[in-house]
């Protein structure tokens, strides 16, 4: 039964996407179903299939034995920290950024990340047919996170209609970066978190060609360089050291921003219970509920079109929601020592959710800097869409959990 309702839930979020479409005329429904059929695919080869599991696990192996020499280094510098037992979260899963960024960073300066993203987007759009920028923009963002890709194309954007360019903000709204992949790992199931990464690219190009369907003339459809070439080349250590430096700013951001909203989330569940306290006992009615059961209540139906029984959607309902007002870090914290102990279908359903940076704060990211590339007739066109954007983002994570869910149980 839960696996029927699995399946009704990706037809009723397809249909969501449909509704609040703003040109239902225009759906590419064709390309649509290719790349639905493509997800079905990749969700049973990674999850399902043999040599697709072990493919999978082996890279999250890897990815871990990447994060064990970020902790040695850590180590060096402070010991006490990496004993077993004593690493807390900000050292497990945000130290390693200190590796991984200048990691990425090195292949985008041999030139050797630009060329993978470029094949693998050129792939992509010729199998399902889609434009070849939004294509290569898909990948750009996984391997670079939001507001970098958006950055690095910042010519390819001021060349472009301000329909597409609300097209690329709402496929935005569900990267993850390479950078952060590692920390990911290191707090829950790797092989679902690598599973849900090249699902979100396909699933953030559908509900995107659904929400904001585009219609493109061949002469439009061109990709231009995502190189610079006004930007003169830095010496190679100078270049290290600046992405050293940008990778631990990266760290203090990350931090702030937990502590921030947890601190802020906290304040405000405890308001609301205080409040709905005093209001039930004058009622003459004992207990009270917060900022979770609120938000949970919202994000229930959801849960429940996800396969999961009733209390454990109950659950699950209040982290997803809690993963959107806040972001996915404070959920993660939450969950990672109990989440293997989840029933299979209900762990590959939050960690999948959890794999993306739709938020309110990404929001801001987004807008704030297409403000800084595209002139104020473009900017403003893609502000007016805002909750567009957070509908986008949160369809794209629904359906990645739908369809790593049909083959967990």
């Amino acid at each position: 039964m839960f696996l029927v309702i699995n399946i009704i839930g990706l037809f009723v979020f397809l249909g969501i996407a449909v509704l609040f479409s703003r040109n239902k005329k225009h759906i590419q429904w064709k390309s649509i179903a290719i790349l639905v059929l493509i997800n079905l695919f990749l969700a049973w080869f990674l999850m399902y299939f043999p040599w697709g599991k072990t493919a999978v696990q082996s890279l999250a192996n890897g990815i871990s034995w990447v994060i064990d020499s970020a902790h040695a280094g850590t180590g060096f510098a402070f010991a006490s920290w990496v004993k077993p037992g004593a690493m807390d979260m900000a050292v497990s899963a945000l130290f390693p950024i200190l590796l991984v960024v200048p990691l990425f960073d090195i292949l985008m300066y041999f030139n050797i990340l630009p060329k993978v993203i470029g094949g693998i987007g050129w792939v992509l759009a010729k199998v399902t047919r889609q434009p070849k920028f939004e294509s290569f923009f898909s990948i750009e963002m996984m391997f670079l996170g939001n507001t970098e890709a958006l950055a690095v194309s910042n010519e390819q954007l001021k060349r472009m209609k301000e329909t597409r360019v609300l097209t690329v903000a709402m496929m935005a709204m569900s990267s993850i970066s390479g950078a952060i992949v590692g920390a990911y790992v290191s707090m829950v199931p790797g092989d679902l978190v690598l599973t849900a990464i090249p699902l979100n690219i396909i699933n953030a190009i559908i509900v995107s060609s659904i929400l904001n369907p585009v219609t493109l003339e061949e002469k439009e459809d061109i990709i231009y360089s995502i190189q610079n070439d006004e930007v003169e080349r830095q010496p190679f250590f100078s270049f290290l050291g600046d992405s050293v430096l940008n990778a631990g700013k990266l760290i203090l951001i990350i931090v702030a921003f937990v502590i921030s909203f947890v601190a802020l989330s906290d304040l405000i569940d405890r308001l609301i219970n205080l409040i709905t306290g005093i209001v039930g006992s004058w009622a003459g009615i004992k207990g009270s509920f917060g900022l979770d059961q609120i938000l949970g209540a919202f994000m229930y139906p959801f849960a429940l079109l996800l396969g999961l029984p009733w209390g454990e959607a109950w659950i699950v309902a209040q982290q997803m929601a809690k993963k959107i007002v806040t972001n996915e870090f404070v959920v993660m914290g939450q969950i990672k020592d109990v989440v293997d102990s989840y029933s299979p279908h209900r762990r590959a359903v939050i960690t999948t959710f959890l794999i993306s940076f739709a938020n309110f704060s990404t929001i801001g990211m987004i807008v704030g800097t297409l403000k800084g590339i595209v002139d104020k007739k473009t900017s403003d066109f893609v502000s007016q869409y805002v909750p567009m954007l957070l509908l986008a983002g949160i369809l794209v994570s629904l359906m990645t959990a739908g369809f790593v869910g049909l083959f967990a149980w």
